[in-house]
């Protein structure tokens, strides 16, 4: 199949986890992607796995001149930018909501937060030239139903999903659709941190929360993510889609 042939992605956090995951489903649907990661050589890895639809760039998303040459990037690899995904992401250890360093927080904010603004400030003009395009941020459960223990994460995970929200309405008019997944934790490396400590007994613990009974893997997030970039979804936007195995309900 070939739902993305002749389109043009960048998805950031892109060196492992969901956004791994996405860049590879997506390569396979026949898009190009830039595989945009702070860990340049793990960039290089998944983009050498993919082959030649895939373009690696060592990123940090909190700098705007990194978003900016990132952008640029693409255009002149590629010649357009259909998709947009933010999916890199930061969180403190599960614990005490007072117990998070201020530079933490901010660190959260930089990359959960600030990055969504500055890749649509690298991103919108393009896609309203071209006539259209897709954003889909990697959001959380945890915006939609917070626990205690990660307050501060999950406050900037519901931040990106008004953020969604607002901008899907905004820029509807010139064609540019804007959604958010919202998984529940899986098999990445942030899951240690999510649950406080990986061991058996607190991973059963967590999957006992899910009805469909398993965490999530970077596949369930990026057939998500391939629909929500295919013309498939042309007239879904403004949605913050739960990939939880009934987490939520």
């Amino acid at each position: 199949m070939a739902r993305l042939a002749g389109k043009s992605a960048i998805v950031t956090g892109a060196a492992s986890g969901f956004g791994e995951g996405m860049a590879r489903r997506f390569a396979e649907e026949g898009a190009n992607v830039l595989v945009a990661d702070l860990n340049g050589e793990g960039a290089e890895r998944v983009a050498s796995e993919i082959g030649a639809a895939a373009l690696p760039l060592a990123v940090d998303v909190a700098r705007r001149e990194d978003v900016d040459r990132m952008a640029e990037t693409a255009l002149e690899r590629f010649g357009r930018i259909d998709v947009m995904v933010n999916n890199a992401g930061y969180t403190h250890p599960n614990g005490d909501m007072l117990g998070v360093y201020e530079e933490t927080f901010d660190r959260i904010a930089d990359v959960n937060m600030k990055a969504i603004y500055l890749s649509a400030l690298a991103v919108v003009p393009v896609m309203e030239k071209q006539g259209g395009g897709a954003i889909i941020t990697t959001a959380s459960t945890a915006g939609l139903r917070p626990r205690p223990g990660l307050t501060w994460y999950n406050a900037s995970k519901g931040w990106a999903i008004t953020a969604t929200k607002s901008m899907a309405v905004e820029l509807a008019p010139k064609n540019i659709r804007v959604n958010c997944l919202c998984p529940v934790a899986g098999e990445t490396g942030m899951l240690a941190q999510f649950m406080g400590e990986d061991t058996p007994e607190k991973r059963a613990l967590f999957r006992a929360s899910i009805p469909l009974g398993r965490l999530s893997t970077p596949l369930d997030i990026a057939n998500a993510a391939l629909w929500l970039a295919s013309d498939e979804a042309e007239f879904i936007t403004g949605v913050a889609l739960e990939v939880d195995g009934g987490r939520c309900i």
